[in-house]
């Protein structure tokens, strides 16, 4: 199964990549995907799936989207 990973901001240098293909297996969730490309559980982030804001328990689907930013604050 393939998803597309899109990773924006200094999330891209914590990775080394900032768009690209990546194989799971069936069943992956969100938080499994985030081990898989690197990024540390600690890190805040907001995460969608084809546009729309997921939980790190929700499952993904072959040719899913994922966009992964940091949480940024301040004015």
């Amino acid at each position: 199964m393939k998803v597309r990973v899109k990773i924006i901001g200094p999330l891209m240098y914590v990775v080394g990549f900032s768009e690209k293909d990546v194989e799971i297996p069936e069943g992956t969730k969100v938080d499994k995907l985030m081990n898989l490309v690197g990024i540390p559980k600690e890190r805040p982030k907001i995460v969608t799936r084809n546009g729309w804001a997921i939980v790190p328990d929700e499952v993904l689907v072959d040719d899913d989207r994922i966009v992964i930013a940091p949480v940024y604050s301040g004015g």
